[in-house]
């Protein structure tokens, strides 16, 4: 058990954890003790740790549904304008605590829990993470929900409930093994089922076409059941919802085929039409054309467009009769936003809905279409746009392969009315790619269909204008706008790091949770001994809290007092963890040849996923495990020098190293990282930040004055000219010595002693054909380390530029973000109103 807070610390913690009133944690006892019981009556009569973390959550769950009832009430009373965010990832972790922060009843469970003779934290471990994402772009979405709900607006996340989320990720002697992420098996306290609310979707079939209109016939039903979770906003009373869906098979389902004593096959079957939400595609950054995908994204889109609508029409609270039946209002009372172009059928889906079912003439239905939705770009990288097959809709859904053909033809009308007699043009920007297979484009689909396009960071919707869709901002400039990403400082600072949030609002106030620019406000403390101490000794004991981590896990002892150096995201080349596996061996080979030096002692830890069907991936976390081996066994290297790959990195990991890094390695080549949200994360909790300027690296630098980031490396511009040029991998190898040797290195096996070529197609594709130019940052990022390392010495100066990064983090708050969204995008209005708590007189 950890160690019981003394009175005196409990003081301490002001209302940052929310205060554990008397009658508050009598009553929270009191419910805890029902739960328990209600659990146990159930069972068994010996309880398990997990009976009292079921007994913790229900009791908090408690805390929520009252809020939550009461604010859908309030939507259906004020009829706001509502926004629908459809993504098929919500990578949102662990729900329990998070609660406990938006609700300011963190101090009132942890002294309830103490007087019952738990402790919190243990029963909080015992949570499964809901990994329904695969990192950036589902974690954005969690963070996104985050601050909708503490931005008071009408908001729904729409998604799919996987029954298995991210795979997690075993190493076994060095390799990444794949096991099942089954996250359901104990059952999910925070979501509720809502048969009531089942919907119908249809695949497969034909379509004809009638004098009364056209029909889509004779197609496979599969029934979507939805499952909410609630979503609080940050203290203000409002709980919105996240609405996943689950793939049934109907009760019919393979019989009325008659099949003559196929009845057992036939509920065997049932699994076909189950299996649509059986597992999250565990591909990051690229595109697999799989049916089961096609599947997945048109399920989600059908399922939820039903249920805009039926919100649309009825909108009165608990009535069932429609009382809006014109369609023409409906992009003033729904915004739906496309997290990248996973949801991209929901514009056909809905032309389907307007034209064939609801009789709108096309040009009107367009027209709404147009208005209602809008695009968000995640990536640049060509291997990750989705380019679907025509052949595979012509089968799963040829009405709207119909539809597109329509958009498509009048899109290109357009265009050879602008720009006659340019066939170039034309066929670039066609929605249909020609070709061996002829394809959907569906970001071109996305463009054309929506009245905004944004990318996530300045440099990337910069990118996005005068390069991949250069053809569409010409002839649409108003569509494109930039919505820099953000994080919710609810979850990524007050919720990971109490100690820092704390000694954050002991000089300026806790208002700057909801308005993360008041960190500024810090800047006047930046030459304050007294603060300085703080920020370092918050620091330090956040790295013994991770050391004490991965000794108890993992069996590894570190050095606390060493510099931990962290890269933690998906396992990418375009990301370059073999960049940093570069540095490590140069480290190594330094401290081999001049042992007795004063060298910077460092702990490098790196962690992250790779797809499973990824080959390259996979070797560079064999490298990097590799590399290990041999360095932390080496008794010259001792513990000035050791390398650590974090197994199963997810959000709960993240959680738990972020807090505790001191130098965050943000290295991908300048133009491949659309933002990045990992690199702010680490701004956020107090650790310096190495990078390129890519992504978000470029106004966090702005943010906090470039001086005080380690910036390296190729610009844009160098990359393109180096493109131009012609990128020569070899040309470095033999003009820089210290890159000469680690190569020969991991190429002649010195890593890997039992299996000399281990690692030479790994050694082959840097030499040979490396889209992502390591060879070209590596000198100046090896020189840049190099400063890190000196200033790392003084650890007063450190802690300085420390204190500058956090006062710039204000920018990067999802709050902001969602502000420019609903102002700029959704045309909604946020508000920092508290709504009435559901024991207050309404």
């Amino acid at each position: 058990m950890a160690k019981p807070l003394t009175d005196q610390d409990r003081r301490k913690q002001i209302s940052v954890r929310g205060l554990a009133g008397v009658e508050n944690v009598a009553d929270l006892k009191t419910n805890f003790n029902r739960h328990l019981h209600f659990t146990l009556v159930k069972d068994r009569n010996v309880a398990t740790k997990r009976d009292y973390y079921f007994a913790l959550a229900n009791t908090v769950r408690d805390h929520l549904v009252g809020r939550w009832i009461r604010t859908q009430q309030h939507y259906y009373e004020k009829d706001p304008k509502r926004v629908y965010y459809l993504s098929l990832e919500f990578y949102m972790g662990r729900t329990l605590q998070n609660t406990m922060v938006n609700l300011a009843l963190e101090n009132a469970c942890d002294e309830a829990t103490y007087q019952l003779g738990l402790d919190m934290e243990e029963l909080q471990d015992i949570e499964e993470d809901a990994g329904l994402g695969n990192g950036g772009l589902g974690r954005l979405a969690a963070c996104f929900l985050d601050s909708m709900a503490s931005l008071g607006l009408a908001a729904y996340g729409y998604g799919i409930r996987y029954e298995f989320g991210i795979f997690n990720q075993k190493i076994v002697s060095g390799w990444q093994v794949e096991e099942a992420d089954d996250w359901l098996r104990y059952g999910n306290p925070w979501e509720k089922a809502r048969p009531e609310y089942m919907r119908p979707v249809h695949f497969y079939g034909r379509v004809e076409h009638t004098a009364d209109g056209v029909k889509w016939v004779d197609t496979q039903v599969v029934l979507a059941l939805p499952y909410d979770t609630p979503v609080p906003g940050y203290r203000n009373n409002i709980v919105n919802t996240m609405r996943l869906w689950s793939a049934k098979a109907p009760c019919d389902f393979n019989l009325k085929d008659f099949n003559v004593g196929g009845y057992i096959q036939a509920v065997l079957d049932r699994n076909l039409a189950e299996n649509i939400s059986r597992v999250l595609y565990p591909n990051d950054n690229f595109f697999e054309g799989k049916e089961l995908r096609l599947k997945q994204e048109y399920f989600v889109v059908a399922a939820t467009l039903q249920d805009i609508i039926r919100r649309f029409k009825a909108s009165k609270f608990g009535s069932t009769e429609f009382v809006r039946l014109d369609l023409s209002t409906l992009p003033n009372k729904v915004a739906i936003q496309l997290n990248d172009t996973h949801p991209a059928l929901a514009i056909p889906e809905l032309m389907r809905l307007l034209v064939d079912i609801e009789k709108v003439p096309w040009e009107k239905a367009w027209d709404i279409v147009i208005r209602t939705c809008a695009y968000t770009n995640h990536t640049v990288l060509p291997e990750a746009l989705e380019r679907w097959p025509v052949d595979l809709f012509q089968n799963l859904l040829p009405r709207h392969l119909e539809i597109i053909y329509e958009i498509n033809r009048r899109h290109l009308e357009r265009i050879s009315k602008l720009y006659p007699g340019d066939t170039d043009r034309i066929s670039r920007m066609s929605l249909i790619e020609e070709g061996d297979v002829k394809k959907i484009n569906m970001a071109h689909l996305c463009i054309v269909g929506s009245h905004a396009v944004n990318g996530v960071a300045r440099i990337h919707s910069d990118i996005i204008k005068n390069t991949v869709f250069k053809d569409f901002y010409e002839v649409d400039p108003e569509k494109f706008q930039n919505k820099t990403n953000g994080i919710t400082p609810r979850r990524w600072l007050v919720m990971c790091n109490p100690g820092l949030a704390e000694v954050i609002a002991e000089k300026i106030g806790e208002d700057y949770i909801r308005d993360l620019d008041q960190l500024k406000k810090l800047l006047e403390f930046v030459n304050d001994d007294a603060f300085i101490r703080d920020v370092a000794k918050i620091k330090q004991e956040n790295k013994m809290k991770f050391a004490a981590h991965l000794e108890a896990h993992y069996k590894v002892k570190i050095n606390p007092s060493s510099m931990f150096d962290v890269q933690v995201k998906r396992i990418h080349e375009y990301k370059r963890q073999l960049l940093n596996c570069l540095h490590i061996i140069t480290l190594y080979n330094r401290i081999k040849n001049e042992p007795n030096k004063p060298w910077t002692p460092r702990t490098i830890m790196i962690g992250g996923k790779a797809a499973p069907g990824y080959h390259t991936a996979k070797m560079i976390i064999k490298l990097i495990t590799s590399i290990g081996d041999i360095v932390n066994n080496d008794p010259v290297v001792g513990d000035r020098l050791k390398v650590i790959f974090l197994e199963n990195y997810r959000v709960t990991l993240a959680e738990k190293i972020i807090p505790a890094a001191d130098l965050s390695e943000q290295i991908s080549t300048a133009g491949t990282e659309a933002s990045g949200t990992g690199n702010m994360k680490f701004m956020l909790n107090g650790a310096l930040t190495i990078g390129t300027m890519d992504g978000a690296n470029v106004e966090m630098a702005e943010e906090a004055g470039e001086e005080n980031l380690f910036i390296f490396g190729m610009r844009v511009h160098d990359v393109e000219a180096l493109d131009k040029k012609g990128y020569d991998a070899v040309s470095y190898y033999n003009r820089v010595p210290e890159l000469k040797q680690a190569v020969d290195q991991i190429a002649g096996g010195f890593f890997s002693p039992s299996q000399p070529g281990l690692f030479k197609d790994l050694v082959n594709m840097l030499m040979h054909h490396d889209r992502f130019k390591v060879f070209a940052d590596y000198e100046d990022y090896i020189r840049c380390q190099e400063r890190v390392s000196a200033l790392y010495k003084n650890p007063k100066e450190w802690t300085k530029m420390v204190i500058h990064n956090i006062a710039g983090c204000g920018k990067f708050s999802s709050d902001r973000t969602i502000s420019e969204y609903a102002r700029e995008i959704w045309g909604m209005e946020p508000s920092l109103e508290k709504i009435a708590a559901p024991d207050d007189p309404r």
